[in-house]
């Protein structure tokens, strides 16, 4: 059985390690469409690590056996056909979303790994943005003045 995912794959964490091989225990072959950097764009999305990078990182994987890019929303039913795909999987956040190519193979959509996620991450590393630690330093101005008051 040949299985297929899609992801952006950004800051690489262990949910999606356990993704793809959760995905790879479905066949005997794993394929996974990583999103490039100009279609994030036309998402909407930024991604902290360049496309080349995040698909070497899958590629890396033990349970991976084949990378490819996502250039386009559409290419999905393409890409079914012509690799041959048994089933298409995909994390639990796109239940729904993917029903439409179940008339050329399986689909199913797995669950999340509980409190991991790159917006998680990507949250977190907000405190070391350029606005946040001006928000910051103004807090520390201003909890200075109020003790130089208070002295």
């Amino acid at each position: 059985m040949r299985v297929l995912t899609y992801g952006t794959f950004d800051l690489f964490h262990i949910g999606h390690l356990r993704l793809l091989e959760r995905l790879r225990a479905l066949g005997d072959h794993l394929t996974v469409a990583v999103s490039t950097d100009e279609f994030n764009a036309l998402k909407g999305k930024t991604s902290l690590v360049p496309y080349a990078d995040r698909a070497a990182l899958v590629a890396a994987c033990r349970w991976v056996d084949a990378v490819i890019p996502e250039d386009t929303w559409g290419q999905k039913r393409d890409d079914v056909v012509r690799l041959g795909i048994d089933v298409f999987g995909m994390g639990g956040d796109w239940e729904g979303h993917f029903d439409a190519l179940r008339d050329v193979c399986q689909v199913v959509y797995l669950p999340r790994t509980d409190g991991i996620s790159s917006t998680a991450i990507k949250d977190r590393l907000k405190v070391f943005d350029t606005e946040s630690l001006q928000s910051l330093k103004s807090a520390i101005e201003t909890a200075q003045q109020v003790l130089a008051r208070l002295a």
